[in-house]
C-alpha cells in the first residue's frame, strides 16, 4: 500500500526550457578546487562502460579513485558483449535526425514511462560521446569519404547508430579502459580485480565504503571513501537463461537496496528478439545476435504448420509469412525490441515456430539474408556482419550465408534498477548509481543502441559533475576514525558466508535453485504476465528461498578460491529480488513496453497503458522483510511530449 514519503524523494529535475536544463543545472553545481581534489576518495564498483569512464574521468580531475571488478581484468566487463552500435543525434546522413527526434524516439520507445529531463539530457550528450570516443581512437566504421558511418536500428526511422562492425561494445570499452589505464599508471586509480563487493558500509547515515571479498584468497576487506558509485550492471540473470555473462549479478545494488536505496521498476525487463534459440533443457547461457542484423535480415515463419519441420530452402516464397513487415509496415523488421519479441512469441505459441522442440514447442523463427545478399552482394553483407555470421556458425554449425538464422526472444537488459535523482544519486546519501545499475533513462523498454549511450554519458559527463557537487559539501573522511565500524561490517559478511557454507541439510547445488527460479520468473514475469500466475510465483519463490537456505550445498572453504560460494551468494540475492520483480509486476495493472499484462491488451494483442493510474515510477523500499516492501511512486510529468498510442504500423 502507498505510504507517506519517509525521506527526500525529490528527483531534483531542473525547470525551464528542456534544452537548457542540463546547462543551467551544471552552472548551479558546486565544484571542488583542483588543489583539494586529491584529498577526496571515490569508490567505483564495476568497470563496464559506466564504471570505467567514471573512474577515468574522476581520476583525471584529480580525485583518488578505488575501482573494483570481479573479473580478472577491467576490460572483461560485460559491456564488451554489446554488438550493434551506439546512438547519437549527429545527423550525418542528413535524414532529419536531431536531438529532439532522438529524445522523442526514446520517450516513445520507453512507452512514456521515463523522465523527460533525463532522457533529453541523454540525447543532448549523445553527440559529445561520439567525439570523445573518436578522440580515444575507437575504430568506428567509416564511409569511403572518411565520414563516420551510420546504420538504422529498431524504433527509429533515421540512421543514427555508430558502430564498429559487430564489436561496438568491445571497442568502446577498450577506449574507456585505456583512459582508465593511464590514470592507474599515474597513481590516481587503485584497481582491485577479482574482488567482489559484499556489502555497503554506512557511517552516520551516509554511504562511505564497501566490504569486498578477494575471490582468489577469500580475504574480506573494508574500503572507505567519501562516496560510492555503483556501476555494476543489470539483473537479467535472475532468469537464469539470459544473454548476460554468467557472472552478471544483482548483489551490489541489492545490498544497497537493503541499506535504504529504493529499487525502481524491478519488473521492467527487456526481452531481445534476436537470440539464438535454446538447444536443450540443461543449457545455462544464451547468445545474442545483434539487433543490427534486422537492418538487412528479413524475419519470417512458415504459414503452414506442416512446413515447420522442413528445411527453409524448400519452403516456397508464397508460403512464408514475413509477419513483422505485414503487421508493422511503417517500421517492418525494425520495430522496437518489445514489439518484435511479442510478435515472435505469438507466432511460436500458435505452433508456427521452427527448430528444436523445447517442452513440446518449437521456439524459433527465421532471420533470412538471402534477399540482402542477392541485392548488395556477399562481400558487402560480410563486411557488415561477417563476424556475427562466424559466431552463429561456431555455435550452431550452420552458415547464415547459406541458410537462414533461427532466432527467438530472450532476457537481455533490465530497465529497472536503483532509483536515482537527476544527479544520479540514490536515496542513500553519498551513493550514486550509473549505467544499467540505475533505472533512469529507458522507461518500460530500451531502444537498441541506447545502453552504450547511457553508460558513457553517465560516466564521462554526468557523474564527474554531480559527484563533485556532492564532495564539495563534504569534509574528507578520516578512515582511522571508523575502525570499529569497519570491523563490524566485515564480521556481518563473515556470518553470512558461514551461513551459506553450513546449511542444515546441504544436498543441492546453487545452480539447481537458480534454474528453478529462472523457470518461475520466465513463465510468470517474462513476456506475458497475469495476476493469478504472479501470485502463484510469489508463493513459489518464497518456498524456493526457504529450501535454498536449508539445502544449498557449498563445498570447500570461504578462505580461498570458491566459485560455488560466489554463485550461492549471488543466487541468494536473486531469490529475494525475484519476489520483488513479481510484486512489482502484480501491482502494475497495465501493459506497457516490455510489461505485457494479459488482462490489459488491445483486441489486436498490443499493449494497453493506463496513464491515469500508472504514469509513474514504482519505487520500492526495503522494510526489513523482503516479502513486505513499501511502495512509493514518483509521478511522471510530460511537458513536451503528450503520451499517445505507441504505434509502429
Amino acid at each position: 500500500m502507498m505510504e507517506s514519503l519517509p525521506f527526500d524523494f525529490d528527483a531534483h529535475c531542473p525547470k525551464g526550457p528542456l534544452d537548457q536544463r542540463w546547462t543551467q543545472h551544471k552552472y548551479h553545481l558546486q565544484v571542488v578546487s583542483p588543489a583539494n581534489r586529491k584529498h577526496y576518495k571515490v569508490i567505483v564498483v564495476g568497470t563496464g562502460l559506466a564504471g570505467a569512464s567514471a573512474a577515468a574521468s574522476l581520476a583525471e580531475m584529480g580525485y583518488q579513485v578505488e575501482s573494483f571488478c570481479f573479473q580478472d581484468s577491467p576490460r572483461r566487463a560485460h559491456s564488451i558483449a554489446a554488438q550493434g552500435g551506439i546512438n547519437a543525434a549527429k545527423n550525418y546522413q542528413n535524414d532529419g535526425d536531431s536531438v529532439w527526434r532522438l529524445f522523442y524516439d526514446m520517450i516513445k520507445g520507453g512507452d512514456f514511462r521515463a523522465r523527460e529531463s533525463n532522457v533529453f539530457r541523454l540525447a543532448e550528450l549523445s553527440t559529445s560521446i561520439i567525439d570523445q570516443a573518436v578522440a580515444q581512437g575507437v575504430p568506428f566504421a567509416r564511409e569511403y569519404s572518411g565520414y563516420l558511418a551510420n546504420r538504422s536500428f529498431g524504433g527509429a526511422q533515421v540512421s543514427r547508430t555508430f558502430y564498429a562492425r559487430g564489436q561496438t561494445g568491445q571497442q568502446l570499452l577498450l577506449g574507456a579502459y585505456q583512459a582508465m589505464s593511464r590514470q592507474i599508471a599515474a597513481g590516481r586509480i587503485t584497481q582491485h580485480s577479482r574482488c567482489e563487493m559484499q556489502d555497503l558500509i554506512m557511517l552516520n547515515g551516509q554511504a562511505k565504503g564497501i566490504v569486498s571479498r578477494n575471490l582468489v584468497t577469500g580475504e574480506l576487506q573494508a574500503h572507505l571513501a567519501d562516496c560510492v558509485v555503483l556501476c555494476t550492471g543489470g539483473y537479467g540473470n535472475a532468469f537464469y537463461l539470459s544473454t548476460n555473462a554468467k557472472g552478471c549479478n544483482t548483489s551490489a545494488i541489492w545490498r544497497a537496496h537493503k541499506h535504504g536505496a529504493l529499487f525502481a521498476n524491478p519488473c521492467f525487463t527487456q526481452i531481445h528478439p534476436t537470440c539464438i534459440p535454446q538447444h536443450g533443457e540443461l543449457q545455462s547461457k544464451l547468445t545474442l545476435m545483434s539487433e543490427s542484423l534486422r537492418n538487412d535480415g528479413r524475419i519470417w515463419a512458415p504459414k503452414d504448420l506442416a512446413d515447420c519441420d522442413k528445411a527453409p530452402a524448400t519452403i516456397a516464397e508464397q508460403q512464408r509469412d514475413y509477419f513483422l513487415e505485414r503487421l508493422y509496415p511503417a517500421f517492418g523488421n525494425l520495430v522496437p525490441r518489445d514489439i518484435a519479441s511479442r510478435a515472435v512469441k505469438h507466432i511460436c505459441d500458435a505452433g508456427r515456430g521452427v527448430g528444436v522442440e523445447i517442452a513440446g514447442q518449437r521456439r524459433g523463427v527465421y532471420l533470412d539474408f538471402a534477399d540482402a545478399i542477392a541485392q548488395q552482394g556477399l562481400d558487402v553483407i560480410n563486411e557488415k556482419y561477417g563476424n556475427l555470421f562466424d559466431m552463429y556458425e561456431r555455435i550452431t554449425a550452420e552458415d547464415p550465408r547459406q541458410t537462414p538464422m533461427r532466432i527467438y526472444p530472450a532476457v537481455h537488459y533490465t530497465m529497472g534498477g536503483l532509483w536515482v535523482d537527476y544527479n544520479l544519486m540514490t536515496t542513500v546519501d553519498g551513493l550514486f548509481a550509473g549505467g544499467e545499475a540505475n533505472f533512469s533513462d529507458h522507461g518500460a523498454n530500451r531502444l537498441g543502441a541506447s545502453a552504450l549511450m547511457q553508460g558513457l554519458a553517465d560516466g564521462y559527463f554526468i557523474l564527474p559533475a554531480t559527484v563533485s557537487d556532492y564532495l564539495a559539501k563534504q569534509h574528507p573522511i578520516r578512515s582511522q576514525d571508523f575502525a570499529a565500524e569497519t570491523r563490524n561490517a566485515i564480521e556481518t559478511i563473515r556470518l553470512r558466508l558461514d551461513r551459506l557454507m553450513n546449511a542444515p541439510s546441504p544436498d543441492t547445488a546453487p545452480d539447481v535453485f537458480h534454474r528453478a527460479l529462472g523457470e518461475i520468473l520466465w513463465h510468470a514475469c517474462g513476456m506475458a504476465r497475469e495476476a493469478s500466475q504472479l501470485k502463484s510465483a510469489i508463493t513459489e519463490i518464497q518456498q524456493l528461498r526457504e529450501r535454498f537456505w536449508q539445502h544449498v550445498k557449498v563445498t570447500g572453504s570461504s578462505d580461498t578460491l570458491n566459485q560455488t560460494l560466489e554463485r550461492a551468494a549471488r543466487v541468494a540475492d536473486f531469490l529475494e529480488l525475484g519476489e520483488l520483480m513479481c510484486l512489482d509486476a502484480l501491482q502494475r495493472e497495465e501493459s506497457c513496453g516490455c510489461h505485457a499484462r494479459v488482462e490489459h491488451l488491445t483486441d489486436g494483442g498490443e499493449v494497453q497503458r493506463d496513464d491515469m493510474q500508472f504514469a509513474s515510477v514504482s519505487a520500492w523500499q526495503y522494510s526489513g522483510d523482503v516479502s513486505q516492501p513499501r511502495l512509493l511512486q514518483e509521478p511522471l510529468l510530460f511537458e513536451f511530449v503528450s503520451p499517445g498510442v505507441r504505434s509502429y504500423r
